[in-house]
Order: C-alpha cells, then sequence, then structure tokens
C-alpha cells in the first residue's frame, strides 16, 4: 500500500508540475516572455520527432515479434504522435509555408490519434476488435505509417483546407479537449488497475505517458503562441514519448539495453526465442506459479518445449511455433487463482474440488488476455484441457473446434504429467506415457497429434531423454 501511495503521489506531481509551471508563467506575464524563433521550432520539433518516429517503429516490430498486440498498439499511438508531429513541424510559419491553421491541426491530430491507440492498447486482447487487429499484427504498423504518411503528405499541399476559423475556435478546441482528456482518462484507469494487478513498469508509465498528453493538450489550447508557456506543451509531448521508452525498457530488457534486449527477438529459433519473449510480468506469474506446486515446478517450460517439438514436427510455420512456446509456458498461470489446500492436496478431489480445479484455464485465460496475449496463445491457455470426444473442460468443444495449438499442447502437457513425480505416485517411463497416449487416440486426444508424437519419439528419442532433465533449463531462462 504504500508503495501505491508513493506511486499515485508521484503520479500527481509529473501531471500537476507542469500545470503549476505553466499556471505560474501564464499569472506573471513578465516571466512568460515571448520566444519567437521559427527556425528553432522547426529544427527542434522535426529532430524530436524523427527520433521518436523511428524508436516508436522500433518498438513496434519488436511488438510484431513478440506477438504482443498491446506492444504494437503503443507503438502505433507513439508513431501517431511523432509522425503528425513532423508535419507540424515542416508547416512551421515562414520558412516552407506561408501562416496557416496547419500546425494546429497537426498538434490536435497527433494528440488525439496517440490517446485512441493508447486506449485500444489498454482493451482485453480478447476483445473483438482487438482480435481483428491482432490477426493483422505484423501489416499493423506499416500499413498504418504508410497511410498516416500519405495523409500528412497530402494535408502538407492542401493548407488551404485549414482556412476555416470555426474549425478552430474555442467551442471546437473545447469538444476536443473533453475528448482526449476522457479517453486518456479511461486508459490511465485501465493501465493503473494492471499496474495494481502485476506491478508492471510499463503500465505505470504509460499512465504518467497518458497524462501528460491530456497536460499537453491543455497547454496547447490554452496557451499564446510563442510565449514560454505555449513551448511547454511540446517538452511535455516529449516527456511522454520518453516515459513509454522507459517503461518498455524496464519491462523488457531485463539486464539488457533496450536495443539489445529487443534485437533479442529477432532470433531465428523458436527455443532461443521462447525465453526471450519472457517479460518481468509472465516471469514473474510463471515462478509464482510454480513456487505454489512442487509439481509445477519446471512443468510449464518442459511442456512449452515438448509442443514446441511437437508442433515443428507437424509442420507449424514459425508464428505458430512462436505461439504455442508463449502459450505452453503459462498455460498453467490460471493455478494461481486456485487454493492451496485444494492444489497440492494429496489423495483425490472431491467434486466441488474438482469444479474449483477446473476452473483454472479460464483463470488463466483473463490473467493474460489483459497482458496482451494474443489470440492464438489464449486458445492454449484456455482449451488445453479439452478432449476430442467433447468431455474435456473448460467448454467441452470437441474435435476440430478445439484449437490446433491447443490440441498439440493437450498431448504435451499429458506426457509431461505422466513423467513427472506426484506426492502420490511416480514417475512413468517413456514407454508407458507412449503407451496411454496412444490408448487415448480418437477420446482424448487428436489423433493426428498422437500419431505426430509417436513418429516423433522413434526419431528422436534423445530429445525427450533431454527435455525430462530441462529444470535446469527453466531456472536459467527465468533468472
Amino acid at each position: 500500500m504504500r508503495k501505491h501511495a508513493g506511486t499515485r503521489n508521484m503520479l500527481l506531481i509529473v501531471l500537476l508540475l507542469p500545470l503549476a509551471i505553466y499556471g505560474t508563467l501564464r499569472s506573471f506575464g513578465s516571466m512568460d516572455a515571448t520566444v519567437h524563433t521559427p527556425a528553432g521550432h522547426f529544427y527542434i520539433v522535426s529532430v524530436v520527432a524523427v527520433l521518436a518516429f523511428v524508436m516508436a517503429l522500433f518498438v513496434g516490430i519488436a511488438g510484431i515479434r513478440m506477438r504482443n498486440v498491446k506492444v504494437t498498439l503503443i507503438a502505433m499511438a507513439y508513431v501517431s504522435l511523432a509522425e503528425i508531429f513532423i508535419l507540424h513541424g515542416l508547416a512551421t510559419p515562414g520558412l516552407l509555408m506561408h501562416v496557416s491553421n496547419l500546425p494546429s491541426a497537426a498538434a490536435q491530430m497527433s494528440i488525439l490519434l496517440s490517446v485512441f491507440w493508447l486506449w485500444l492498447s489498454s482493451m482485453s486482447s480478447d476483445r473483438t476488435l482487438i482480435r481483428l487487429l491482432a490477426r493483422r499484427n505484423v501489416m499493423l504498423l506499416p500499413v498504418w505509417t504508410a497511410l498516416l504518411g500519405a495523409v500528412c503528405y497530402v494535408l502538407f499541399h492542401n493548407v488551404s483546407w485549414f482556412g476555416h476559423q470555426q474549425l478552430f475556435s474555442p467551442l471546437f478546441k473545447t469538444i476536443t479537449t473533453v475528448v482526449i482528456a476522457f479517453i486518456a482518462a479511461w486508459t490511465m484507469r485501465r493501465y493503473w488497475q494492471a499496474y495494481l494487478a502485476w506491478g508492471s513498469q510499463l503500465h505505470i508509465m504509460l499512465v504518467h505517458s497518458s497524462g501528460l498528453l491530456i497536460v499537453s493538450q491543455i497547454i496547447m489550447v490554452t496557451g499564446v503562441s510563442w510565449k514560454i508557456s505555449w513551448w511547454m506543451y511540446h517538452i511535455t509531448l516529449l516527456i511522454s514519448v520518453v516515459l513509454m521508452l522507459i517503461g518498455l525498457t524496464l519491462h523488457y530488457s531485463n539486464r539488457h539495453a533496450l536495443g539489445s534486449s529487443l534485437l533479442q527477438l529477432f532470433r531465428a529459433n523458436p527455443r532461443e526465442w521462447i525465453e526471450t519473449c519472457l517479460s518481468p510480468n509472465v516471469r514473474a506469474i510463471i515462478m509464482a506459479t510454480e513456487s505454489r506446486d512442487a509439481y509445477t515446478a519446471g512443468h510449464n517450460y518442459r511442456v512449452a518445449l515438448y509442443a514446441l517439438r511437437l508442433g515443428e514436427h507437424l509442420g507449424l510455420n514459425n508464428e505458430q511455433l512462436r505461439a504455442i512456446a508463449l502459450g505452453g509456458i503459462v498455460h498453467d498461470v490460471g493455478k494461481l487463482k486456485v487454493p492451496d489446500e485444494i492444489l497440492n492436496k494429496p489423495g483425490k478431489l472431491t467434486q466441488q474440488e474438482r469444479v474449483i480445479i477446473e476452473r483454472h484455464p479460464v483463470s488463466g485465460y483473463d490473467i493474460c488476455k489483459r497482458l496482451g496475449f494474443m489470440t492464438e496463445e489464449l486458445s492454449v491457455i484456455r482449451s488445453h484441457h479439452e478432449r476430442w470426444d467433447g468431455s474435456g473442460y473448460p467448454d467441452r468443444l470437441k474435435h476440430d473446434r478445439i484449437p490446433l495449438l491447443a490440441r498439440v499442447t493437450a498431448v504435451a502437457d499429458v506426457y509431461d504429467a505422466l513423467t513427472s513425480s506426484r506426492s502420490y505416485r511416480k514417475a512413468m517411463s517413456h514407454q508407458e506415457a507412449l503407451a496411454i497416449i496412444q490408448a487415448e487416440r480418437g477420446k482424448h486426444f487428436d489423433p493426428a497429434c498422437v500419431d505426430a508424437m509417436v513418429q516423433l519419439a522413434a526419431e528422436d528419442a534423445a530429445f525427450f531423454l533431454q527435455t525430462s532433465g530441462s529444470d535446469r533449463e527453466l531456472e536459467l531462462a527465468l533468472q
């Protein structure tokens, strides 16, 4: 609670300090001097916007590689802010063009689009709109960047479109400010809730960043052009971008610098990628899950490796392999919601206890959808206990209605469960586990997945021996 109180206080300072400085400058006219330097505005805004644009693109590419639609949407927010702000700099009166309303319009558009994409990024990834966007995760950033660039080009060459003064009346500015403040405040609320749940530095930095967009909008619409107080909104926008980058650095880089950390995401080998993609949030929930259940020590990691290898044997593409790796390593995080006395009960579960433990796929799904996991990973988490004959849980799916990646993971999950020691039985041998899986062909498991598992075991028995002892690999991966 003290930590959260301190964070709230810091948030208030970050948001109120620039407003206090702005108000003080406006109140004392002698302090609020005019700094009319079109050339300075042009170079400062353009250079900073270009740098922010490049960094946002880099983050967006990382979001694509991490299969995290939230990161992609965050990048699109700051690409929008930076790209349109480049237009704002290029439209500086007295340099490349005469005095016009384009700079004001560009500044308004940049903040409005930025808060819109941030608002979308704060939504759970199982929302219909986010799922639709996630399906096009690879193309979202390049298509949006190109489209926005084309719009900026057209606007730059059609300045006359902004000659209507009513578009920049006090009423228009008030309505725009209210809309921006509402969307940004909603985004702040969602990310604040996420921060309270997971303690993520990215989430709290996005709270600060969204709040500074509101501050920037207020200063921009109430300030007098070229006054020192008016210049402050440029500074607050820059700080907003910097805080987002700091949040991403703290969230994903761990021991590495942001650049080197993100570059690791471009490894082609999914086995290496599985370790790189683990953000501190994901690492924390995996370790929390495994600390509560001795059986699961190493289980998540081994299931991910088995599912990954089986997926390779089935001919899944790299995107599917990344999804099954990430989904596999967090497939049991819903057990965090299961009481210890049920989770670690050595004997047979009662009917009521079984109902409780059978909720864990949905609990894991609810946890991970708030962390930006995409549809394929969420399907692994929710559906890995479904059965081919429809008798599984939680949704009683049957045959091909069970997502393919979940069907693959189900075989890997059961194999590892059978070959791992439990409090009430010793681990089975590799051959005994395979015999049980074959016996469940067409009942518990997809026949094609079972056939592939048996063929893989015949061709690469050493893999199963090596993976069954991979607890040390897990320890290294989570450090």
